[in-house]
């Protein structure tokens, strides 16, 4: 790995003011992270990622930028923080877990966003920041707004998906973003060498169409001028800029593991080019500081610490209550059900039901921006968005690259910035793609600190069209297990319309399943106007007095079917219930027709193992128990992969099953 060998700092024509300003700033994080080490080993606190040899990255970087630029750091950037102006007391309290932090003990370290600060922390699967960086540079873009976003990766991060996709989105939309790359050689412990093949990994910008520099990442100056000179450029020219900062980690990956595994003739070559000290020589060399100053700058640092850790000290544990807990997992919203402004009906099928209510929120909301795979001149792959570009345009109607996750997280940038986001997986089947945005950034971020995640993820999904193993899942389930996500699956047009106009208004993800087998089979007279229903709450599709069926999507339409074939004299045999909503379902409407008949059977499309209709069923017998009949029964399809042929696939669906089980049940 290069090393530069001697460090040359160029004040240009910095004054003497200036330079001790970053002196005082690229000593704060160092004697902090001195502090935080003798913490751990007295077991104050539970783990330190060290980043000490690295500060002047962190520090040169957030000095260059406008405090209302947006940082994306990682977790050896306390420098980023600090140079912020986070005060010491909230900082240390984060660490240790106390309500005075920023995530109410329900994140350690750096992972967290202040908004008032500017600065979105990361999660601990690398990568994700990058794309949500992305996105808070698109709403720059959009806005006009001659902001500059930065956002940090690590050599080792390089190596994920989402580096690839984040840089790829932003080279091809021209955003306002400087990916900052620490190359500290070592992600954990394995090598650079390990690591990638390109000689340098600003090598990479090449295959993205963007420019790249390396810098001495040890340097303050050269880290401060180079960032502040790039900055300056996109204000004017927005454009992604990758830099690769060289520097070395001097301790451990976390403090537990140690560097034995690095050669001792690095870490002494690196220990040389520490940053705080050769940046101190050299102050000292050019007349702008001496010992005095030193130690009355270091006293003052110390007792600003000692201050900040004597407060958060005094912070009790967060008092814990189930209540809070499950009240901070959604962004607060009191729903208003917009009625149609006339009463003005007509036939729509149920893809135009959804294109329409898709249109009608965008012409409500101009801060949505709906992103996705051929969604633009194209109008998708099912049509619905045709003509969208011609009255939005093509900022608000973005044709992206192949990259789900990207999207998901630049969807998450936009929401930071007061966007709604609308992000269209071409089939629900390809949102594994994005999985980790969705259940680990979207979910979890209001929980976490506060941010809403004004996200929709609209997916095609199901089977009955002859499409095969990987375009015909029924894949709910996935995301009914994630805290923080709520599902919305419609079975008629009226519903599709107006749930999805209610899940744009909602300021919190939503997973909006629509299923293509109904897209043009089934019409409905619906309001042309502008209209919302209620998330969460089920729907009675047929009142019954001796067996329910529970369900949602192609499975209100099977029980129609079957209750018809069944009973065509006594429809009033079979009461249907429409959850609409999976997460949270309506367990008050689950009850009722529970009451009511005595008999129930729970059923959906998507796999019966693990299928949604486990867990109703399972709540049924726990919380209903006196008002059954006969035992909860559920049906749902094979426990296989989706097939192709028809015949495959008539037996892989559970409609068949369902009626053998509404006919059990009647006779039980």
């Amino acid at each position: 790995m290069k090393i530069y060998q001697q460090m040359k700092f160029d004040r240009k024509k910095y004054k003497d003011d200036l330079l001790l300003d970053f002196y005082k700033y690229i000593l704060k994080p160092r004697m902090i992270e001195e502090k935080m080490l003798i913490l751990l080993r007295q077991g104050k606190i539970s783990k330190w990622f060290s980043g000490i040899g690295q500060e002047a990255i962190a520090v040169g970087s957030t000095l260059a930028l406008e405090p209302d630029d947006y940082i994306l750091p990682m977790h050896r950037n306390l420098g980023v923080f600090t140079s912020r102006g986070i005060p010491l007391e909230r900082l240390f309290a984060q660490f240790q877990g106390k309500d005075l932090g920023f995530t109410k003990g329900r994140d350690r370290s750096f992972h967290f966003g202040s908004n008032e600060h500017h600065i979105i922390g990361m999660i601990s699967h690398l990568g994700p920041q990058l794309s949500v960086g992305s996105g808070l540079a698109l709403a720059d873009l959009l806005n006009n707004d001659k902001k500059v976003t930065i956002a940090f990766s690590g050599d080792g991060g390089t190596s994920e998906g989402e580096f690839h996709e984040a840089l790829n989105v932003a080279a091809v939309w021209n955003l306002p973003i400087i990916f900052m790359i620490e190359n500290n050689g070592y992600g954990l412990s394995t090598p650079v060498n390990e690591q990638y093949k390109c000689e340098w990994l600003k090598d990479k910008g090449i295959g993205y169409g963007m420019e790249a520099v390396q810098v001495d990442g040890n340097n303050l100056l050269e880290v401060y001028s180079t960032v502040r000179h790039y900055a300056s450029e996109l204000r004017q020219d927005p454009r992604p800029i990758l830099i690769e900062a060289l520097t070395f980690r001097m301790r451990g990956h976390e403090e537990a593991s140690g560097t034995k595994y690095v050669p001792k003739h690095l870490m002494d070559a690196w220990a040389k080019k520490d940053p705080v000290i050769n940046y101190e020589t050299f102050l000292k060399r050019q007349g702008v500081l001496n010992d005095h100053i030193i130690e009355e700058i270091r006293e003052y640092i110390k007792k600003e610490i000692d201050e900040g850790l004597a407060t958060a000290y005094a912070e009790p544990l967060p008092e814990a209550s189930v209540a809070t807990e499950e009240a901070d997992l959604y962004a607060p919203y009191e729903f208003t059900p917009t009625p149609p402004k006339n009463k003005v009906m007509n036939p729509k099928r149920f893809v135009d039901a959804v294109s329409d209510g898709l249109r009608q929120a965008m012409e409500q909301y101009p801060n949505s921006v709906i992103m996705g795979q051929d969604i633009a001149e194209y109008g998708g792959v099912f049509k619905i968005t045709q003509g969208f570009v011609e009255q939005f345009g093509k900022g608000r109607v973005r044709n992206t690259p192949l990259c789900e996750s990207a999207i998901v997280g630049i969807g998450l940038g936009l929401s930071v910035k007061k966007y709604k986001a609308i992000v269209e997986m071409q089939f629900a089947d390809f949102v594994t793609c994005g999985f980790n945005q969705i259940v680990n950034n979207l979910a979890k971020v209001h929980y976490r600190w506060g941010q809403n995640a004004d996200v929709v993820v609209r997916m095609p999904t199901g089977a009955g069209v002859g499409a095969g193993p990987f375009h015909s899942q029924s894949n709910e389930a996935w995301f009914f297990h994630t805290p923080g996500l709520k599902i919305v699956y419609p079975s008629t047009p009226y519903d599709a319309k107006g749930l999805l106009t209610a899940s744009i208004e909602e300021p919190n993800p939503v997973m909006y399943f629509e299923h293509k087998a109904l897209y043009r089979s089934i019409t409905e007279d619906i309001p042309d106007d502008y209209y919302t229903l209620p998330i969460g709450k089920a729907r009675v599709v047929q009142k019954g007095e001796d067996v329910s069926i529970i369900t949602y999507g192609m499975g209100v339409h099977w029980a129609k079917q079957i209750a018809a074939e069944l009973f065509p004299d006594h429809p009033e045999t079979v009461e249907i219930l429409d959850l609409r909503t999976l997460l949270p379902w309506d367990k008050e409407a689950v009850e009722a027709t529970v009451k009511k008949t005595g008999k129930v059977i729970v059923a959906h499309e998507d796999n019966i193992t693990g299928g949604i209709g486990a867990e109703i069923a399972a709540w049924i017998a726990e919380h209903c128990f006196q008002h059954l009949d006969a035992p909860v029964m559920r049906e749902g399809s094979l426990d296989t992969p989706v097939p192709f042929a028809a015949p495959l696939e008539q037996i892989y669906l559970p409609k068949e099953r369902i009626k053998d089980k509404v006919n059990t049940l009647l006779n039980f």
